[in-house]
């Protein structure tokens, strides 16, 4: 650990803890950040909440500072949170294992939340993330609200969350994407736990490009496109930079939206700034095909809250809130 990043750690714990009380969830059903140490004061550092289940994140270089810290923030919380029924660390720089998640208190981890009144199916260990993304809480939500009677594709789905929340808001059909079938399994963990009707939802385990391409053959057009992709990757069918192509591909899919359709975009790249991801899409906007309908923002648990947050992100996020920035598109065909 360098210099005095992580010094008063129980200060800063409890300053976040403070603000987060205030949430309600009473029935400990949720799942909630409890810490960004990126932006409250000590980046080697995560805490997120997963109905009884804590989560500690280390991000530290050496394994054994991460270490430290994870034991000293679980002394913390157990402190002030006696109804935790388990705690699991992950340790960025560790073994795969460990990446995962080791249980370092209680039983067995959280094998579902609550949000928004849908249910959705965890595996805490399954990946070094936590199988479901806190950041886009607001769209999920926007999902349950508008998706009634919508045919929606939802690509990069991983756990299907997203899809999931479409689902639970009255949406025809749900196609949802991604190269792992592993993953996609819990998309049907989450339909079985809301008691949802298996058969308006399709799992394809394929590569975004394929899919996309076999899709604009078919003529299959959706009222929601979902494009939430990883910052970066590349393999023989094609290559995901959002940085420096942040806009390739939603010109990929905006032939599969219909007159009128959505398209939900997510660019979470760190060095992007927010003026420079809606500036290009305001380029894409200019030929009157593609309109800007809404930003939605990253929940205060994830940005942190005026009174904690001590350090800002590389890129300024403006105007979105976090360097998740997500814009709903509206799309109008030829």
């Amino acid at each position: 650990m360098s210099g005095d990043e992580c010094d008063n750690l129980e200060s800063l714990l409890q300053r976040a803890l403070e603000v987060r009380l205030e949430l309600p969830d009473g029935e400990h059903l949720g799942a909630l950040r409890l810490f960004n140490g990126f932006y409250e004061g000590c980046p080697q550092l995560a805490a997120d909440l997963y109905a009884r289940t804590l989560v500690l994140f280390g991000y530290a270089d050496d394994p054994d500072d991460s270490q430290r810290l994870l034991a000293e923030a679980q002394a913390f919380y157990l402190g002030r949170l006696p109804w935790l029924e388990c705690v699991i660390h992950k340790i960025r720089s560790a073994g795969s294992a460990q990446r995962r998640g080791v249980i370092a208190f209680g039983g067995s981890p959280a094998r579902q939340i609550v949000e928004h009144g849908v249910r959705y199916a965890l595996d805490l260990q399954m990946n070094q993330d936590a199988s479901f993304y806190l950041d886009t809480r607001g769209l999920r939500g926007w999902l349950v609200e508008q998706a009634r009677g919508w045919w929606v594709l939802n690509t990069f789905a991983y756990t299907g969350s997203l899809g999931v929340a479409a689902l639970a808001g009255g949406a025809a059909q749900v196609i949802q994407v991604d190269r792992s079938g592993r993953f996609l399994d819990l998309a049907r963990r989450s339909v079985q736990l809301n008691q949802l009707d298996p058969g308006r939802m399709s799992l394809r385990a394929a590569d975004f490009f394929s899919q996309a391409a076999h899709l604009k053959r078919q003529g299959d057009l959706f009222d929601c496109v979902i494009l939430d992709p990883p910052f970066f990757s590349a393999t023989d069918k094609g290559r995901v930079d959002l940085v420096s192509q942040s806009v390739r591909l939603v010109n990929k899919v905006r032939p599969l939206v219909r007159d009128g359709g959505r398209l939900a975009a997510i660019n979470n790249a760190l060095f992007l700034s927010g003026a420079d991801y809606l500036a290009a899409l305001e380029r894409l906007c200019a030929d009157g095909y593609l309109s800007i309908e809404a930003l939605i923002p990253v929940p205060a648990d994830v940005t942190g809250f005026p009174g904690t947050v001590v350090a800002t992100p590389p890129r300024h996020p403006a105007p979105f809130n976090h360097p998740t920035k997500i814009v709903i598109l509206r799309v109008k065909r030829k």
